[in-house]
Formats: structure tokens, sequence, C-alpha cells
């Protein structure tokens, strides 16, 4: 399986995660957008560091082409889902946790 094609799939499977089988529904809110436009400035610097002095190389047959600052588009994919599903864990487990300590335990903020 191409780079590609598992990039597709990666972010196929972390939205379906999120709205369906977790269901957190974290792609749905504001907050995520919001952190996410700042995460996304770092991949893109980081991203632009390792590939554009050839620290990590990528080969051309597994990729679409097309390049965001020197990092194949595949990049920005999967690190979407990375992100996503970190954030939709973390919103799951949070909850379950939540659930399983006494009301006096609880946070109120």
């Amino acid at each position: 399986m191409s780079y590609t094609a598992l990039a597709a799939v990666g972010v196929a499977a972390t939205v379906l995660l999120d709205l369906a089988v977790l269901r957190t529904r974290v792609l749905v809110r504001k907050a995520f957008w919001v952190a996410y436009a700042i995460i996304i400035v770092f991949q893109l610097i980081t991203n632009g560091v390792l590939t554009g002095l050839a620290i990590v190389t990528y080969d051309p047959r597994a990729i679409l082409g097309p390049r965001f600052v020197y990092a194949p588009v595949e990049d920005l994919l999967f690190g979407f889902a990375l992100v996503t599903q970190t954030l939709s864990w973390w919103v799951y487990w949070g909850r379950r946790l939540d659930g399983a300590k006494p009301a006096h335990h609880r946070f109120k903020g």
C-alpha cells in the first residue's frame, strides 16, 4: 500500500473513530480547529526542516507528488490523524475515568 493510500485510510479511520466509535465528536468542536491550526504551523516547520535538509526522504512512487513546505501533502493527512486520534482518545478516557470517580472528586470548573 502506498504512503498516499495509508494516509487516506488513516484519516478515514480517524474520522470514523471520533464520530462513530468513541463518539467524542472532537471534530465538530471549534476548540479542536483552533488548536489544530496552531499545531499545524509547528508540524509544517518540523516537516520543512526534516524534508528540506533531506533528513527524511520519500520514494516518489509512493506519494502523490505535491509538497507543502518541502513535505509531501500526505504528511499533513498523517499529522491530522495523529492529532485527532490523540485528542479523541484523551476525551474518551477522560469521560470514562471521570465517570468512575466518586462525585466529590470531580473537577467543577
